[in-house]
């Protein structure tokens, strides 16, 4: 038996989209930067990276506020419970159609592996982009500072670029882990309506 429930509202979904968007097309203009091809040219690709990242970094920024305002940050909090037989269902019995041993609610919409994953991603790799994209950017500004005999400009590219590559890596892995619903769309379906049928075992 199924139940359709609202998870996700539509700010959740505007957010999710335009930052896959903005994530991706960064990665497109990062690598270009980093001259793994030539697409839109060296000096547009920075001023269009830039453009992107300021949009990025203001849509976090309001997505923070958002979380904290309306109490959504709570489906971030890590719990342990459950999270072997999550593991051991993505890495072994999925492979035997067991069912998930996780039910998605309005109230908690994140296993726990998710939940350490999203929150790795919002405390480790996202603030490691905004740091240190902001040191690459206004370097001119503090070069001449102490600080910056600590810490080069070669060594901050590195840092964005390993960051970069962490959350590009999350990217492709979540888009994998999104087609192993009931069908492979069904986790993509829920993200466009705001709803998901929920499977659940009959009672008696």
């Amino acid at each position: 038996m199924t139940d359709k429930i609202y998870l996700y509202t539509r700010f959740e979904r505007f957010w999710h989209w335009s930052q896959a968007a903005l994530i991706i097309f960064m990665a497109l203009t990062g690598f270009e930067i980093h001259a793994f091809y030539e697409l839109f040219g060296f000096e547009r690709a920075v001023l269009l990276h830039t453009t992107a990242a300021w949009v990025l970094i203001g849509l976090w920024i309001f997505t923070i506020f958002w979380h904290v305002t309306t109490g959504e940050w709570k489906q971030y909090v890590p719990t342990f419970d459950r999270l072997i037989a999550i593991i051991r269902f993505y890495s072994v019995d999925i492979f035997s159609d067991a069912p998930h041993p996780y039910h998605k609610t309005r109230l908690h919409k994140h296993n726990p592996l998710q939940r350490l994953v999203y929150l790795a991603l919002w405390v480790m790799i996202n603030p490691t982009i905004w740091i240190s994209g902001l040191l690459y950017f206004y370097y001119n500004n503090w070069q001449s500072s102490v600080f910056a005999s600590y810490l080069s400009l070669e060594a901050i590219a590195v840092i964005h670029a390993t960051a970069a590559f962490m959350l590009v890596s999350f990217l492709i892995v979540h888009v994998y882990m999104v087609t192993l619903g009931d069908t492979p769309f069904t986790h993509i379906k829920a993200m466009i309506t705001g709803s998901e049928e929920i499977a659940h075992e009959k009672d008696g």
